[in-house]
């Protein structure tokens, strides 16, 4: 992918919008789409330097300067990857999310995994959607305002989480290092939230001192479930197509027993919500 591939890609991108609805003349057209001189003025940038760039000639633009011809050129968030991949050899760094929440069918998705917790976190790890499977094994988040639903707070000030780690401060570095790692690659601040749990809990003040940082992979997590026992699962984690801000981890019981554990626990969330 060089530049002549970037220039025909914005080329191909200018020519597919419509002038008018953008509200420049449609008269003396040769060509169908936006002129060059138009695109520069939609991203408030150089005519001749945006000329050049579609030729090859403009050298390597800025992150600031693509994310404006992209706007300009009403890209879709696939075709700004691609601008990105094409202009600098990687993709745009995450967007802030506005929205919390995830689609109905999402949901769904984790509904339908009836006998194995699955949950969504943000890049900040707030969980923002789980089954009921997660809820029976883990912890009933439905009980918990938004803002509390944070996998560092329950880890860290939760006396009921901590209980239920087979090795807690083993987890506790594996939460703390993968967090950093993660809110690093995605830009975000999250100044408050740790000034507030350093704080809050000298361990996790201790643990984010010390600066190391990890990657996610595949794992076995051993849990202690106050009414089932132990717990073995299966743990993997994978981005949300669509939504690089948000991953679904999917936590799957190692042994038939564990399934039976399980398949226990939410005939007794059943029961309880029958008799309510």
């Amino acid at each position: 992918m060089g530049e002549n591939e970037l220039g025909a890609y914005l080329r191909d991108r200018r020519t597919k919008l419509e002038p008018a609805a953008l509200g420049f003349s449609t008269k003396r057209r040769r060509t169908a789409g936006l002129r060059r001189e138009e695109v520069a003025q939609r991203a408030s940038i150089s005519a001749t330097w945006y000329t050049w760039l579609e030729q090859g000639r403009g050298g390597s633009p800025s992150t600031d300067v693509l994310e404006r011809i992209a706007l300009a050129l009403m890209m879709t968030e696939a075709e700004r990857e691609h601008l990105f991949l094409l202009a600098l050899g990687h993709p745009p760094a995450l967007k802030t999310q506005v929205e919390t929440g995830i689609t109905p069918r999402l949901q769904r998705l984790l509904d339908s995994m009836e006998g194995t917790p699955a949950m969504i976190k943000t890049c900040t790890w707030d969980i923002v959607a789980w089954n009921k499977a997660a809820s029976a094994v883990f912890f009933k988040y439905e009980a918990l305002p938004p803002e509390q639903r944070n996998t560092l707070r329950l880890m860290f000030l939760s006396a009921d989480v901590r209980a239920a780690q087979a090795d807690w401060e083993s987890v506790a570095r594996y939460v703390v290092e993968t967090f950093r790692a993660d809110v690093t690659r995605a830009g975000y601040d999250v100044t408050e939230l740790v000034s507030e749990l350093s704080s809050l809990s000298p361990d996790f003040k201790r643990i984010w001192n010390e600066h190391n940082v990890r990657t996610h992979g595949e794992a076995m997590k051993t849990l202690f479930h106050p009414v089932v026992g132990k717990l073995q699962l299966d743990v993997s984690s994978f981005i949300v197509d669509g939504r690089p801000d948000l991953s679904m981890a999917i936590y799957v019981p190692v042994t038939q027993e564990d399934k039976d554990k399980i398949a226990s626990l939410l005939q007794q969330t059943r029961l309880v919500s029958t008799r309510e």
